[in-house]
């Protein structure tokens, strides 16, 4: 089951995939509200609704509940199903798990002569209870966790019959999904005949499997619902027992990690200026975030705040509005590394040009006073910048595919790789990781000069080989040590690059046989994870969450419990978000425009479509209380499309926009509709048609598709071009009749001042735009074409000085 998965990555070697797979005669569903990339080959398309995708996992684990089609075994062994949960409502402990003296969580014991007893949860050769309420010794009640799931998700509202209508699949469908799930994953399950070692030292003989795997990307995640969705999905995942079994969805080294990750973001910084953890990773109580006593955000971005507490990957979408409105505070430099962060990779683009030219009313200065931009390309964001670094390409410099970054391994072995120069450059450039230690150098960073004050790396190659994140860690871990002969752990050596460039830039270390399934409990692989240097030594078993410990927390704050919590304003958004299991709601914008008295998008002046922020305006902070003032027009507009965008694989983003043989595929994009919608609209195949949201409004051929939703129209994502960019012509199709829905998707919530983004991670929610279209008569067409051509967007915003 392919979840909202369009093309990947690497998307030719899945594709190659899928077919080998197909030819073996595995089933293939496709969830998505569009039939491409790899739902073209799909033997089942499920046209789902944007943003229901949770309500749908859901539906089938109600199914399986209802059925008594779940791997019992598979949860007590593996996951904290029987862990106990304290039940005691209003207390500062409701919803904890119940703990024994030394820490470790409990369980409840079945015992048929009905007394009650409890031990570790964790301890081996036990027979817990996963039902029922118990008594803990001080007292207190606590239920296990199966307990809490049986009881939410066998509720009729998750059945399919109830979330039929809402996500567009019929009932009929999901118990049908639900069915073949169960009797492929039970009636059909495998086993491999290879004996391992369980980390209680118990011998099994075989490694038992269920044969059905899942695989979700960007468009489960990128909605304001996306953290809930996805563990939803995991929570199917889990009641199949089809984690890390043969057949099923597989960890790939260096996965997986402890639940939480140890690694915290950092707090403090030391009197030489070190900060005591990495700017980024993983919140595990309110104690962690990056606030202020009076909870204001201590980061430009709002991350780890209490309105985004668990924001692991940083928040960039929300960084120029914030230093425009000087939200928490006035920065001085914007420094953006090949982020196109005026066009295709900003929500509201045309807003976000204008914060990036926006003055101060007293001064007269700019409100982000100097902006840097490292390019290898004339991007548009590049006419923003007040200092041009132009980089070199991936072909004339050293990279490092890290495991420590976004690792390339497979589930049977540990990889990683590096780039080197094919040609030197032939202009003046510089790769920019070497610019970075440069700077850093000049600067006198930490862990960037000698103690003489002298650079401590010569460039990024040198830095590849001999920067170590922790003793015997480094950024490549194969031919470690002196000699070349360690691999994950071990000491530098100067001669690692030649050894990767001898080996075709790869590192492949394959995972023991025994070792390849199981990994969160299988003894074999967690000592092997310990060698490389994945995991401490001796790690423990990593407890597959289906109930989350650090959400109650966050939830336990919101309801007044603690020295840290959440402002006023707050509360009841970490209360009901902060759920310790998953569940679905609707998407903010939805939500929030459902029956509101919303007035139309507008054209202004300066011909762009949408967008409010015009010229020297300043933004309202998404943290400051107040909302930015909506258009004026007495209209009101119902949205009732959802509108999404998907990224060709010929042009991931618009990093394919300098290449002459890319651009021949697609210089111009489509609004592709389903035949019943347009028709019912009155719009016909070729037509231009007007797209509004309460954003801003766009004018859009449409073509006619029966691969989409029929409540759901899309387009291309990063075709559109901004005139004088790219090196492109200004006459380019790509500019007079390319277009983009960026500039559509507001970035903040239209009632709520918050970013449109996730409430737990801050995830942006791209995939959360509603839409109305309407036909354009040709008096329309002609009027718009005279007054700025197609599309309005493209020649606006004024280069910096």
């Amino acid at each position: 089951m392919l979840w909202g998965v369009a093309e990947d990555h690497d998307s030719n070697p899945i594709k190659l995939g899928l077919g080998r797979l197909k030819e073996r005669g595995v089933k293939i569903v496709a969830v998505n509200p569009v039939r491409t990339g790899y739902g073209a080959i799909a033997d089942e398309w499920v046209p789902i609704r944007p943003g229901t995708d949770g309500l749908l996992a859901l539906a089938l684990v109600h199914e399986l509940l209802r059925t008594d089609r779940i791997d019992l075994e598979y949860l007590v062994r593996y996951t904290n199903a029987h862990w106990l949960v304290i039940h005691a409502p209003g207390t500062a402990a409701d919803g904890l798990f119940a703990r024994g003296t030394d820490g470790h969580p409990l369980c409840a014991l079945r015992d048929d002569s009905g007394a009650q007893a409890f031990a570790p949860a964790d301890a081996p050769d036990i027979r817990p209870a996963i039902v029922g309420e118990y008594l803990l010794p001080d007292g207190r009640a606590a239920v296990p966790v199966f307990h809490l799931v049986a009881g939410r998700y066998l509720d009729t509202d998750c059945s399919p019959d109830a979330v039929a209508t809402r996500c567009g699949v019929s009932a009929n469908t999901i118990r049908r999904l639900a069915n073949e799930l169960a009797d492929v994953a039970f009636e059909q399950s495998i086993s491999l005949p290879i004996a391992w070692t369980d980390v209680h030292g118990r011998r099994h003989a075989e490694m038992p499997g269920r044969p059905v795997a899942m695989h979700g990307m960007r468009g489960i995640s990128a909605h304001s619902n996306g953290f809930q969705t996805c563990r939803a999905l995991h929570l199917l995942q889990l009641m199949l027992g089809a984690v890390d079994t043969p057949g099923s969805f597989r960890f790939q080294p260096p996965y997986p990690k402890p639940i939480p990750p140890p690694n915290r973001p950092g707090r403090t910084r030391d009197a030489q200026g070190h900060l005591d953890a990495m700017p980024l990773g993983f919140v595990h109580a309110p104690a962690d975030l990056l606030v202020t006593g009076d909870g204001t955000p201590r980061r430009i971005d709002h991350a780890f705040s209490w309105a985004y507490p668990f924001a692991a990957h940083g928040m960039l979408h929300t960084v120029i509005r914030n230093a425009c409105a000087r939200d928490p505070y006035a920065i001085d430099t914007l420094f953006l590394f090949m982020a196109n962060m005026s066009w295709n990779s900003s929500m509201a683009t045309h807003d976000t040009q204008a914060w990036l030219t926006a003055r101060d009313e007293r001064t007269g200065e700019y409100r982000i006073p100097r902006i840097i931009c490292c390019d290898a390309f004339d991007s548009e964001m590049v006419a923003f910048a007040d200092l041009v670094l132009p980089d070199t390409t991936y072909l004339e410099r050293f990279d490092a595919i890290s495991l420590l970054d976004r690792p390339i391994s497979d589930a049977d072995s540990a990889s990683d790789a590096i780039r080197q120069p094919v040609f030197a450059p032939d202009r003046d450039v510089r790769a920019f990781q070497s610019v970075l230690l440069d700077l850093g150098a000049r600067l006198g960073l930490p862990g960037m000069v000698h103690a003489d004050g002298s650079s401590a790396y010569a460039d990024f190659a040198d830095y590849m080989v001999r920067h170590e994140r922790a003793p015997g860690i480094g950024l490549l871990a194969g031919w470690r040590g002196a000699d070349g002969h360690a691999h994950g752990r071990g000491a530098v050596n100067p001669d690692q690059l030649a050894r990767y460039v001898e080996h075709d830039c790869f590192w492949q270390a394959e995972v023991p046989e025994s070792a390849r399934y199981y990994k969160m409990a299988n003894r074999d692989y967690l000592d092997w994870a310990a060698s490389m240097g994945f995991l401490p030594p001796d790690s423990g078993a990593i407890t597959l969450q289906l109930y989350s410990e650090p959400l109650q927390k966050f939830r336990l704050a919101a309801q007044g419990h603690g020295e840290l919590q959440p402002p006023d304003a707050l509360r009841e958004r970490v209360s009901k978000h902060f759920d310790p299991l998953p569940f679905w709601y609707e998407p903010f914008e939805g939500a929030e425009l459902a029956g509101a008295d919303f007035p139309s998008p507008r054209a202004d002046g300066e011909k762009v479509p949408g967008g409010r922020m015009r010229g020297s305006e300043a933004p309202t902070s998404p943290s400051s209380g107040t909302a930015c003032p909506l258009p004026a027009s007495g209209e009101k507009v119902p949205f009732p499309l959802s509108a999404i965008t998907q990224r060709p694989m010929f042009m991931y983003h618009s990093w394919g926009a300098q290449n002459a043989w890319l651009r021949q595929i697609a210089t111009r994009n489509a609004l592709y509709v389903h035949p019943h919608t347009a028709a019912a609209l009155g719009i016909e195949d070729g037509d231009e048609a007007m797209l509004e949201s309460h954003w801003g409004s766009v004018q859009v051929p449409v073509a006619l598709a029966d691969n989409v939703e029929p409540n759901t129209v899309w387009t291309w994502n990063a075709v559109g071009k901004r005139a004088g960019s790219w090196g492109l012509d200004r006459d380019a199709p790509e500019v007079r009749r390319g277009f983009m829905l960026n500039g559509l998707i507001a970035d903040v919530l239209p009632r709520t001042p918050l970013a449109n983004a996730d409430p737990v991670t801050g995830q942006a929610a791209w995939f959360d735009l509603r839409v109305r279209l309407r036909a354009l008569s040709r008096e329309d067409v002609e009027r718009n074409s005279s007054a700025g051509g197609h599309p309005p967007e493209s020649p606006w915003g004024a280069r910096r000085t």
